[in-house]
């Protein structure tokens, strides 16, 4: 791999983490067929953590029960499968050197378990009472996990798409 250099006002400043030799390594290692699993997973949470923030709203506009019921239903899915997802996830970061030599990664990491966990105490709150956990709490955990899942989707894309951490290399 090429050094990457940077040049300051009056130096050549050489990247340390760049220069490491397996800092290309980044080919997915929990993957079917080549294609990894984390990122054939991660769709679902964040689909789902929308969907609650929606029927969330929808039971404030309607007052219809069926819609604070399909939001316990859905935080409970998508947090359930942001688990899955986020196991896929640490398996890839620990497992490859070119992805766990990167400070965005970790980022992105620390990111997704907060998710997980505002999901997780947003699904826990709801079991037991799940109309009159809806306002105003409910509905205030479901708008802080868009916005944390729109934060975590756009640093694990920029992984992707900037860095091309986790794809295949090979055929």
């Amino acid at each position: 791999m090429a050094r990457q250099e940077f040049r300051g006002e009056d130096e050549r400043l050489i990247d340390p983490v760049a220069d490491k030799t397996d800092f290309a390594d980044t080919e997915s290692r929990v993957a079917i067929f080549g294609h990894p699993v984390h990122a054939m997973s991660v769709s679902f949470p964040v689909a789902l953590t929308f969907c609650t923030f929606a029927a969330d709203l929808l039971y404030w506009w309607t007052g219809d029960a069926f819609w604070a019921r399909a939001a316990m239903w859905a935080v409970g899915a998508g947090f359930l499968l942001g688990m899955f997802a986020g196991v896929s996830g640490t398996a890839e970061l620990l497992l490859v050197p070119g992805i766990r030599a990167r400070a965005a990664a970790w980022t992105h990491f620390i990111i997704a378990v907060t998710l997980l966990s505002l999901l997780g105490a947003n699904w826990g709150y709801r079991l037991h009472g799940y109309e009159s956990a809806v306002l105003p709490y409910g509905i205030m955990l479901s708008a802080l996990g868009v916005g944390v899942v729109i934060f975590t989707g756009w640093h694990g894309g920029k992984l992707v798409f900037d860095y091309r951490l986790g794809i295949s290399k090979g055929n």
